[in-house]
């Protein structure tokens, strides 16, 4: 699993969101990231492919990843 990080324009506004990519390798996943970039960018905000990441809990916090983050 992996979850593709976009940055989003409006005007002088930037942001940005992360989705989770269903695919089986970093190289589907980015395909299908580029794709939804394509797809989406119909309106005002403009979507841009950051980054992709390979995850195994997306998204969840969890009392050992604040541990880790503690001691980092």
């Amino acid at each position: 699993m992996f979850m593709a990080e976009f940055k989003l324009r409006y005007g002088s506004m930037k942001w940005y969101v992360r989705r989770i990519v269903e695919a089986k390798t970093l190289e589907e996943a980015k395909e299908l990231a580029e794709r939804y970039v394509k797809a989406i960018n119909k309106g005002e905000v403009k979507w841009e492919l950051n980054d992709i990441y390979e995850v195994d809990k997306p998204l969840t916090i969890t009392k050992e990843m604040v541990e880790k983050l503690e001691k980092a």
